[in-house]
């Protein structure tokens, strides 16, 4: 009769060669894997090669990374790891530094996308991930909602600084105390941003408004943050209303998905008190209001009509060493996974989620928004991958 029998199963892990480069963009501090991360990825068996001062930011020195047993090297020797995470999308500078063929984790920023930058990473033919259209076994995108809940957090605490009389506010309390009336706080917007602000808001007892044009959005955030309290769909006239005695705002709302060009509008702005504040976490993708203007953490405000206007692009750089911990967590079981799975395309055919991060594979563009964008013929990344 057939026995039984024993037989070895040959490992697929593989050895994987990561580069971490250092962030250039200006008042860029984040860093895309801390040395706690690096230290489990080399206990797993990796190489990770750290460019010099690439911490800094974060206040993470070299001498951390080498004791997580990092190699610390100068730039051009980063780029020849087969696999480089970023924060920001490579530089045009950057892309020449790559071999052939390597993978590119990064955000995306597709506001900011230009031809020439899509057609230099063809050409090298790189494989690259965008943090952002990455989605977990739920659905979500994990390093989109933890940026957003580190923004809405921060956001308040933005409010609070600029609504003192040092930096040209109001001169009052963000939250309020016995015997006086609470601050006033709009936000607009339902997501994970706005969410986390209005929990902020109310841990300091401000008196919060919340304008979105989904019903089931605004059920959905009063019933995460688990209590009652004003909600509204956006009217210009009830919007118009709140603006006008409103302290703060907290503008999350992304413009695309509204059927205003602008929800705020410059009247609207011009009803505001002298030195009310506005926070605009939107910016990068045109801004809530009319009045904001796109601006760096070197210079994140604008005042019009006696309203500060908060417009900063890369507003968690703010926070960030608390803003790479939170990505570096969420990429190291990515990194364990892919190490697991022997090869990329082995671990992008067995997880559909991680697919949807790809928007170019091996030089093909495989992302219907930037193909239509620059006009370029793209393919399908799931049928990519039914192929092999």
């Amino acid at each position: 009769m057939p026995c039984e029998e024993l037989l070895e199963i040959e490992n697929s892990r593989r050895q994987l060669n990561i580069g971490i480069p250092a962030e250039y963009a200006p008042c860029e501090d984040r860093v895309s894997l801390t040395p706690e991360t690096v230290d489990v990825l080399v206990r797993h068996g990796h190489i990770v090669t750290v460019e010099k001062y690439a911490g800094k930011g974060a206040n993470y020195t070299d001498l951390k990374y080498s004791e997580a047993g990092a190699c610390i090297a100068e730039r051009s020797e980063v780029y020849r790891a087969d696999i480089i995470f970023k924060i920001n999308p490579p530089t045009i500078e950057e892309i020449e530094m790559m071999k052939k063929r390597q993978l590119v984790f990064s955000y995306l920023n597709k506001y900011q996308l230009t031809k020439e930058y899509i057609r230099k990473l063809a050409a090298k033919h790189i494989t690259a991930i965008a943090f952002e259209n990455i989605r977990d076994k739920f659905g979500c995108h994990p390093l989109v909602r933890i940026i957003c809940e580190i923004a809405g957090n921060v956001s308040l605490q933005i409010a609070s600084e600029y609504l003192c009389k040092q930096s040209g506010g109001r001169g009052i309390m963000l939250g309020g105390i016995s015997g006086v009336t609470p601050a006033e706080i709009v936000i607009i917007g339902s997501d994970k941003a706005a969410e986390f602000a209005a929990r902020s808001a109310l841990a300091l007892g401000a008196f919060v408004r919340v304008f979105d044009n989904s019903v089931d959005n605004l059920q959905r955030l009063q019933g995460n943050l688990g209590i009652r309290l004003y909600t509204s769909v956006i009217y210009p006239q009830a919007l118009t209303d709140a603006l006008a005695t409103a302290d703060a705002v907290i503008a999350t709302a992304n413009i695309e998905t509204y059927q205003y060009k602008n929800i705020i509008s410059e009247e609207m702005v011009m009803q505001m008190k002298p030195g009310a504040v506005i926070v605009d976490l939107s910016i990068n993708n045109g801004g809530c209001c009319e009045t904001s203007e796109i601006r760096t953490l070197a210079a994140p405000t604008v005042i019009k009509h006696g309203v500060v206007h908060y417009c900063a692009s890369n507003i968690t750089s703010r926070v960030p060493r608390t803003t790479s911990m939170a990505i570096s967590n969420i990429l190291l079981n990515m990194i364990l996974k892919m190490g697991q799975q022997g090869s990329l395309t082995i671990w992008l055919k067995t997880d559909a989620d991680m697919r949807n991060g790809v928007y170019m594979y091996n030089g093909t563009i495989t992302n219907s928004y930037i193909g239509n964008l620059f006009n370029i013929p793209y393919q399908d990344i799931h049928l990519l991958m039914a192929a092999f």
